[in-house]
């Protein structure tokens, strides 16, 4: 390996030509060496999070991408006016844009990633295979000729063998693609992939493939230096795909056997070498069930699945990238690189499964994450409270698990979505879970088309809300309420009845209702005339437990609320995490969301109130009374409501009786404990 070089630029300050997740995964390393960063930002991203962990940013525009984060000119401009000498431009966007790496280097800025040379040379994907195949690098058999007249390519498509897939030569993330099984489809699927074509990239040159039944994505991490070194980094499956695009990636790719993934990774190194490459870069192959590969394409940039590679091999990848575009040799021999345990990752998305997987976009009301450690990573550029946009990839995270083994990984993965849990947009959190448990997947039989293979189990997210699920809402409010109130006098004892919000009260056996509306999110459409309204949860609070009842099913428990962590502890502890907005509650269970809809909370006792008055089970504003005085009332008449944490509280008759006075009006605010109505029972008047 060469190891000097005379020529080396340090690089001092990096402007950013990208956003969201991979943005902020740059800036983390920039930050570790100690290197200054630029972010950029367009309207819709002027409170993101790669904006504030930056040094500096700066405003490149609106919010649509071709007008900020495609506009060369204004990111060229950016980098001057704060003297950044190097611009990384992350994935996407303008990673793999020649003419960019070119503006960067006419303009004296040094662009992290290949030479203008090798990105052309890969651009296309039909040069892209000319050069391949004569590197000899295995090509899947095909046709991607300058001749493209119709009948020309009818032709070859039958000489090849059907079923063959066409496929765009400057096509990306399954636009102009195409599987054709026999001539007679061929005319109409070829017409539609030119058309697709012309719309997203301008060009519609074809290129025809043998279509592979059951292949496996394996791709091959490879770096090269300025010096003419190159190494591989071993391989990543990312065979779990949907519509071409990588769903769940996995390092090492199961099953390789180490002469197959030397051949492999040589031949890559090879291919590199053979375009005088720099910097990261991925072969991706299509393996065959005896093992032979084929060459797809070369991706001239860090692929979005980089983590697995770094958790596997011990490296970061974006300091390899920076380290190669000063000029310095790679910091690893071949022979000094090997790789340990097992790791995964999945990408959470903003998406609804069940309907297409349509982008789902708005503001994250609630974001949990698993813990960070040697086993888990999470790469993401949200928090909770920002907004998904409708103008980007609404990916929220990538999440990495490692392990020493396959299995553990899976096991680890299993328990981290879990405890991923997000409320505000739709998620495909469920979805991953059910690959991650898929029986296939768990064994390794892998290819491209396990979603297709696997489509209904993998998109059974209906969920069934019991009593159960009603008694963990109410359960929730009323800890929530019991530990506010605690809060804000941190001077009550806690085993004293006062410090408990169940609307208790001397010689009583106390107790609250909850009301809920059935919430036909969770079920399916045909749900919809059944819908059940006002399901009453009530819980009454009997020495240190509670007995919650509901629709004729009861459970005798403890519950403790921490933050947004909520355990019923029964014959055993269920816990789950809790998020509530827009005047919903969401339980999240074992990796699934409960959503239930909004609900009203009544307090009420049964036998004699002291004094006989009924009292404010907290501070609040009385919203409505509906009787006066002398007035008659029917045990479980509401008497008035009291607004308080923003919710609404029915207070309601303990028993028949009469209302023998009144004491405040609507408006006015009240005083936790002070009396509301003074009540009479038939006993009381001797009745």
């Amino acid at each position: 390996m060469t190891s000097q070089n005379n020529n080396i630029i340090p690089i001092k300050k990096v402007l950013i030509a990208n956003r969201g997740e991979i943005a902020c995964r740059i800036i983390r390393t920039l930050s570790k060496l100690d290197i200054d960063s630029v972010a950029l930002y367009s309207d819709a991203d002027k409170t993101a999070q790669h904006v504030k962990l930056a040094d500096e940013a700066v405003y490149i525009g609106a919010s649509p991408a071709a007008e900020s984060y495609l506009c060369a000119d204004k990111i060229i401009d950016a980098a001057k006016r704060t003297g950044a000498n190097a611009i990384h431009p992350g994935y996407g966007f303008l990673s793999e844009n020649s003419g960019f790496a070119k503006t960067c280097e006419d303009n004296n800025i040094i662009f992290i990633g290949p030479p203008t040379s090798a990105i052309d040379a890969m651009g296309s994907k039909a040069a892209a295979k000319d050069i391949m195949e004569k590197a000899d690098v295995p090509l899947v058999p095909g046709y991607h000729e300058k001749d493209q007249s119709d009948e020309r390519l009818l032709a070859e498509a039958t000489k090849i063998g059907y079923p063959v897939l066409l496929k765009a030569a400057l096509g990306g993330g399954g636009k102009g693609m195409r599987l054709v099984t026999s001539a007679d489809e061929f005319q109409e699927n070829l017409d539609s992939c030119k058309r697709e074509a012309i719309a997203s990239f301008g060009d519609d040159f074809m290129l025809i493939e043998k279509y592979i039944t059951e292949p496996r994505h394996v791709e091959i991490q490879v770096f090269c230096d300025q010096l003419g070194n190159g190494v591989y980094l071993f391989e990543r499956d990312c065979s779990i795909q949907r519509r071409h695009q990588k769903v769940i990636e996995e390092a090492p790719a199961p099953g390789l056997s180490d002469e197959l993934r030397k051949r492999m990774g040589d031949t890559a190194v090879k291919a590199a070498k053979s375009i005088n490459y720099v910097g990261a870069g991925t072969f991706e192959f299509l393996m065959d069930k005896d093992g032979s590969f084929y060459f797809m394409e070369m991706n001239t940039r860090l692929q979005v699945e980089h983590p697995v590679t770094e958790k596997i091999t011990g490296q970061d990848l974006v300091e390899w990238q920076i380290r190669a575009a000063e000029g310095h040799p790679l910091p690893c021999t071949q022979e000094d690189l090997s790789f340990n345990g097992h790791a995964i990752e999945v990408r959470v998305y903003a998406e609804t499964p069940e309907n297409e997987f349509l982008p789902s976009t708005g503001k994250i009301q609630y974001l949990r994450t698993p813990e960070e450690n040697k086993h888990v990573r999470i790469d993401s550029g949200v928090t909770q409270g920002d907004e998904v946009s409708v103008y980007y990839d609404p990916m929220i995270a990538k999440l990495i698990v490692w392990d020493k083994t396959r299995s553990g990984a899976i096991h680890r993965m299993d328990k981290a979505l879990k405890e991923f849990c997000v409320n505000g947009v739709n998620t495909n959190i469920e979805f991953l879970s059910n690959i991650n448990s898929n029986d296939d997947f768990v064994n390794a039989k892998l290819s491209t088309h396990f979603i297709e293979h696997h489509n209904d189990s993998l998109l059974a997210l209906k969920k069934d809300i019991d009593n159960k699920h009603y008694i963990y809402a109410a359960l929730y409010q009323h800890m929530l309420e019991s530990n506010n109130k605690n809060n804000s006098d941190p001077s009550l004892d806690q085993q004293s009845p006062w410090a408990s919000v169940n609307g208790w009260s001397l010689n009583t056996t106390p107790s609250r209702v909850f009301r809920f509306n059935h919430d036909l999110v969770n079920n399916s459409e045909g749900d919809s005339q059944t819908a059940e309204k006002n399901i009453a949860v009530t819980l009454t609070f009997e020495s240190n437990t509670i007995v919650a009842s509901c629709r004729g099913s009861s459970i005798q428990c403890e519950a403790y609320l921490k933050d947004d962590e909520l355990t019923v502890i029964t014959g055993h502890a269920q816990r789950m995490y809790v998020s509530q907005f827009d005047e919903k509650i969401t339980l999240f269970i074992d990796g699934k969301a409960y959503h239930l809809s909004a609900y009203s909370a009544e307090f009420s006792a049964e036998g004699d109130d002291d004094n006989g008055q009924l009292t404010a089970p907290m501070n609040g504003r009385i919203v409505d009374v509906f009787v006066s005085a002398g007035e008659s009332v029917e045990p479980d008449q509401p008497l008035a409501i009291l607004e308080a944490m923003k919710m609404e509280h029915t207070i309601r008759a303990p028993s028949g009786g009469v209302i023998s006075e009144v004491f405040y009006a609507p408006g006015d605010l009240i005083d936790d404990g002070a009396p509301l109505l003074a009540f009479e029972a038939p006993n009381e008047k001797g009745e």
